[in-house]
């Protein structure tokens, strides 16, 4: 098996992105990524060339639209509370 394992700290400086850009993008499903456990996201190193090639910008085409631009008009409800505040 050849495939590498990083926490999102890690793949970030790989990458030379921020942690937080990794972590939106992954949260908003755009980005490939796996869960251990509770939750916790690990990229592999595969999930990172393919986040490259996502993020790629070709001569003639448009920048995709900023990842914090799209998660934020996603609103997360988690448990049952969340979800009779905004039915209110």
């Amino acid at each position: 098996m050849d495939l590498e394992f990083f926490e999102p700290a890690e793949a970030a400086a790989l990458m030379r992105c921020s942690e937080g850009w990794l972590r939106d993008g992954a949260a908003a499903g755009l980005f490939p990524h796996a869960c251990w456990g509770k939750g916790k996201i690990v990229f592999t190193s595969e999930h990172i060339a393919e986040i490259a090639r996502i993020s790629e910008v070709l001569p003639g085409s448009h920048p995709a639209p900023d990842v914090r631009e799209r998660s934020s008009t996603n609103t997360r409800l988690i448990g049952t509370r969340a979800r009779n505040r905004m039915a209110s």
